[in-house]
């Protein structure tokens, strides 16, 4: 597959995310997870809520890339006070893209290196992702599938909450915690394993369950059924071509 038929691919299999949401608020976090919620919207989804990324509830999903002349057909005001509203309530769905990820599927978007004081990498720091994902579903996009994103240990900095019971916040049960599916550049996983393993729901078209494990730093639960990733309907290219009328989500994976 070419870079751009795979993309294609994952956003359509990341759209699936929210498709049993109802009305809960979809935020995509880059180019991938924006367009699979966009996508969502127009497809498995319509009750999905969606905003300008600025302060407008939108009625329809917002292009990426340069607006030129499109005009946003706007619902309401979607501040802060309402963006919180939603994330405390549990009425939001989000899709992140962690560098690190292990697993309980707890997420890294901090930072890289054993000491905290002087990491080898700096990155974004936690943000708000501690108390979006207590408070809300959560799905990851990770472009680049290997032991270097999915960890043999515990991520360099634990950002977001995962099924680690060593790490529940008092009060809190696993089943509290709501990881939802996991999409990279070789398959589809989620946490519906045995004591909530890390589990092969599909495979993206020539890749094998050996290259997933080989490119994991944990074990992951495969059944021998293992479908293949469904490719994108003409109906789904066509809705992305609108979504994404500069092109920029084929340099996502080439990146």
């Amino acid at each position: 597959m070419t870079d751009t038929t795979l993309v294609d691919t994952l956003i359509c299999a990341a759209s699936e995310a929210w498709r049993d949401d109802g009305e809960v608020l979809a935020t995509g976090i880059g180019i991938v997870p924006r367009l699979a919620a966009s996508l969502a919207k127009l497809t498995c989804n319509p009750d999905l809520m969606m905003t300008d990324s600025e302060a407008w509830l939108v009625a329809e999903p917002v292009p990426i890339g340069p607006r030129g002349d499109y005009r946003l057909r706007r619902e309401g005001h979607m501040g802060f006070a309402r963006i919180f509203d939603n994330v405390w309530s549990g009425k939001r769905h989000a899709m992140v893209g962690p560098t690190q990820v292990d697993r309980y599927g707890q997420g890294n978007i901090s930072m890289i290196g054993a000491d905290h004081r002087r990491p080898k990498v700096q990155m974004l720091g936690v943000r708000g992702f501690p108390g979006n994902s207590i408070n809300h579903a959560n799905s990851f996009f990770v472009p680049n599938h290997s032991p270097k994103s999915f960890v043999a240990g515990e991520v360099d900095m634990v950002a977001s909450v995962g099924y680690n019971p060593a790490r529940l916040a008092r009060g809190w049960r696993l089943e509290d915690v709501d990881v939802r599916l996991i999409i990279t550049n070789l398959c589809v996983m989620d946490f519906g394993g045995p004591d909530r393993q890390m589990r092969l729901r599909s495979l993206h078209p020539g890749v094998t369950a050996e290259q997933v494990q080989q490119a994991t730093g944990f074990p992951v639960h495969i059944p021998a059924d293992a479908p293949t990733t469904p490719a994108p309907t003409p109906a789904q290219l066509e809705l992305l071509a609108r979504l994404d009328p500069h092109g920029l989500r084929a340099s996502v994976l080439g990146a």
